[in-house]
């Protein structure tokens, strides 16, 4: 059974930063793209961030480009989110994903989704 389970998440001030980990179990995904989606309150599901299987080649959405670095440990079934200078706007459930596929940069590649983990910044 596939388990993906993400922590880092809680409440921060805006400007700092925070580090999401996702912990996947079930199977090797280190042939299989990874990423990151967001739900903010009232709002759909937004694919924010994806990595090949490789770790070389990242796709960011713009509102996140030059503050969140995602990046993976193969050996350890891992995938991360650094995200720097937060604002509020970035306040949402943050949900792990990974690919079918090595497709990073297609959100309809995504299959297998974590339960979330909230982050909070406030103003």
């Amino acid at each position: 059974q596939v388990q993906l389970v993400e922590s880092g998440g809680g409440l921060v001030q805006a400007g700092d930063s925070l580090r999401l980990s996702c912990a996947a179990s079930g199977r090797d995904f280190s042939a299989n793209a990874m990423g990151w989606f967001r739900r903010a309150p009232g709002k759909e599901r937004v694919f924010v961030a994806g990595i090949s299987s490789s770790g070389i080649r990242t796709y960011y959405i713009d509102s996140v480009k030059g503050r969140f670095t995602i990046s993976r440990d193969n050996a350890k079934n891992t995938v991360y989110l650094q995200m720097n200078s937060l604002k509020p706007e970035d306040t949402a459930i943050y949900y792990c994903a990974a690919a079918w596929s090595g497709i990073y940069y297609s959100s309809y590649d995504y299959v297998y989704y974590g339960q979330g983990t909230q982050v909070t910044v406030s103003s």
